[in-house]
């Protein structure tokens, strides 16, 4: 099993690309997406974007992880 997180694109270098996720700033290969831009979301997994989703998609998965971080720190 695999885990992976929502990031958004923030800048884009040729196959890699600076991506934003719970407030900090990780380096992603683009290898295994295509047409990456940036504003986009993806899936951040060991250092790779894995896929692209939809910004709805990304949002409700933040919201959720938020959701699930908030109830384990009551």
């Amino acid at each position: 099993m695999c885990l992976s997180i929502p990031a958004k694109i923030v800048s884009i270098d040729g196959n890699m690309a600076e991506v934003s996720a719970g407030g900090a700033i990780f380096s992603a290969g683009l290898h295994m997406i295509e047409n990456a831009r940036v504003g986009d979301y993806v899936l951040l997994h060991a250092g790779f974007a894995i896929q692209k989703i939809s910004d709805k998609e990304a949002e409700e998965t933040i919201r959720l992880l938020e959701e699930m971080n908030n109830s384990l720190n009551e």
